[in-house]
């Protein structure tokens, strides 16, 4: 892996990762914009406990230098997660200011997952 690619790499999951702790922290505590946004989307309030849980979960799941089918796991469920808000925010009427926060993060789990390093990735052998 080249010093870039090492760079790219850890760029983007500490800034994807930012986000979800982050946003993660304001749906626990259940900001008021928080609160307001999923009755907004049209979701059950109680899911500003389900997601937290996941995010943080998963951001441990991204850190750790083992366990790689979790990894992966988590990769793809903060795929679905970012996927899931911007088709919400784009199905609800909200416009490109509010979709781009998701989209941003969408962007950067992709970026984050496409350069991992090699002792991150599941690697496949035929014998």
């Amino acid at each position: 892996m080249t010093k870039w690619n090492k760079i790219i790499y850890w760029t983007s999951t500490i800034l994807f990762l930012l986000g979800m702790v982050g946003g993660g922290t304001a749906q626990l505590l259940r900001l008021k914009q928080n609160v307001e946004g999923i009755v907004h989307l049209g979701y059950p309030l109680y899911i500003l406990t389900l997601l937290p849980i996941w995010k943080f979960l998963g951001s441990i799941a991204l850190l750790l230098p083992k366990y790689l089918l979790v990894k992966e796991w988590a990769y793809a469920g903060f795929f679905f997660l970012m996927t899931g808000a911007v088709f919400s925010h784009l199905a609800s009427g909200d416009g490109v200011k509010i979709v781009s926060g998701p989209a941003i993060l969408l962007a950067l789990v992709i970026v984050s997952w496409f350069f991992r390093p090699a002792d991150r990735k599941i690697m496949f052998t035929n014998k």
